[in-house]
This record gives C-alpha cells, structure tokens and sequence, in this order.
C-alpha cells in the first residue's frame, strides 16, 4: 500500500461512509468515492483506484443488500437473474469500451438523466405505490422476462462501457418495468449491484490491482453507511428515497457537464 497521510486517510474513510450511505438510499455512491480515491491517491495507477474502489463498494453493497431482504419485500430470485444478466451485460459493454468515445456518451446520458428527472418531478406518484412486490397488482410472466434482459442486460451493459450513475438508472428502471416502489426497487438494486460488482472485484483481484490494506479500512466506514442508509430509506419511505434520487440525478448531470466542458 502506498505512503498515505492521516489526514488524507480520515478523509478518504468519510468518503467512504457518504458513498455507502447514498449508495444504499438511491444508488450512485461510486459519484462520490472514485473521485475521492483519484485525488487522494494521485500517483496510484487507475487500474488500482478501480480495484479498490470496487473492493470498498462490495461490502456496502452486500450490508445495505442484506438491510433491506430483512425488512422489504424483495424477490430475491428475480434480482439474482437480473443481477445475473448484468453480469453478463458489464462484460460485454467493457469489451466493447475501447473503441467508444467518452466524449460522445456524456452529452446523451446528460439528456436522459434531465428527462428522468422532469418526469420524476412532474410524476408525485411515481415510486410511491408498491404493485410488483406482492403487495398490490401481480406483474406478469413478460415484465419479469423484460426487466432481467432491458434491465439487467442494458443497464449491465452500460455499466461496462461508461458507468456513471448505474445504481440510479437500476432504480428508475426497476420501478418503471417491476412497479415496485422506490424503496423496494433500491433494494433489488443493490442485489444486482453485488451481481457486478462481485464479478468486477474478482477481475481486478486476479490482476492483482486492489491495495487490500487501504481497502479493508475504508470498506468498515462503507458499511456502517450503508447499513445507515438502508434503514433511513425503510424508516423514512419513498417520498425521502424520491428527494434523495433527484439530488443524485441533478449531482450526476453537474459531474458529467463538467467532465465533458473540461474534456
């Protein structure tokens, strides 16, 4: 593990516990703990800012996943199969990764991010009322064939080429194909998220690019976050899940914006 300062160390582990708590409400942590790693760290090889980051994100992931099968009503075979196919998804959108330019996704993922946002805002109800969780109107044999190839193959596959704000399209995704409410459709959410993040850690681990030590640590601040976060989203419901979403989104399309004036 490279020379790291206590300051730059306390930081990196507050990072950490934001990144797990708003991975676990809405989806899009990754917004917060790459870009901490990537200062903090400037001379670490990107190769091994991934690894790690993959490394701390797993455990928040598995913790808040666990959070929420406990307390919601998750069909954890649906997410699996979805979780699955993102696999699946993620290792094609990477093959695929090199010969796409960065600078020709950003502009389009920014449209689409400011439509789901006007239409989350001028929708009150969406994510509200539960309907695919057993609780309300049965979803049918083809939805749930729909969500595990669009959703877990599309979004799997973005993830792979481009990545940014992953765990919040999974989350409008599953909300719009499953009617699940939003803290039910964060919560099959974070289910996937293992799916692909257990099958980009084990990758990067073979390649041997994860500073274990740095990671172990920052992984103990991730979880206690993200377990805070999965049970404020189930304290709290879909309405404080909603505000939080928008934050994300909006958060995202300023990232993106940015990235792309400076590129």
């Amino acid at each position: 593990m490279p020379e790291i300062s206590l300051t730059t160390l306390v930081v990196l582990c507050l990072a950490a516990a934001a990144a797990g708590w708003i991975d676990a409400v809405v989806g899009g942590g990754g917004l917060l703990l790459l870009p901490a790693l990537l200062l903090g760290l400037p001379h670490v090889p990107a190769a091994h800012i991934l690894g790690t980051n993959k490394a701390v994100a797993i455990v928040g992931t598995s913790g808040a996943a666990v959070t929420y099968v406990r307390k919601a009503p998750v069909q954890v075979g649906t997410a699996v199969r979805i979780g699955l196919m993102a696999l699946a998804g993620s290792m094609t959108g990477a093959f695929f990764a090199a010969g796409i330019s960065s600078d020709v996704l950003r502009p389009v993922i920014m449209v689409v991010l400011l439509a789901v946002a006007a239409f989350v805002l001028l929708r009150p109800s969406f994510g509200t009322a539960a309907a695919g969780d057993g609780t309300g109107r049965k979803v049918t044999r083809a939805r749930t064939v729909t969500a595990i190839v669009l959703v877990g193959g599309g979004i799997g596959f973005y993830d792979g080429l481009f990545g940014p704000g992953t765990g919040t399209f999974l989350v409008l995704a599953l909300t719009a194909v499953l009617h699940l409410d939003l803290v039910t459709a964060s919560a099959t959410a974070k289910i996937v998220n293992v799916c692909t993040n257990a099958g980009a850690l084990a990758m990067f681990a073979y390649q041997g690019t994860v500073l274990w030590q740095l990671a172990a640590l920052m992984a103990v601040f991730n979880l206690a976050g993200a377990m805070a976060g999965a049970r404020m989203a189930l304290r709290k419901g879909s309405d404080f899940v909603r505000g939080v979403l928008l934050v994300v989104v909006f958060s995202l399309v300023a990232k993106l914006g940015f990235d792309q004036w400076t590129a």
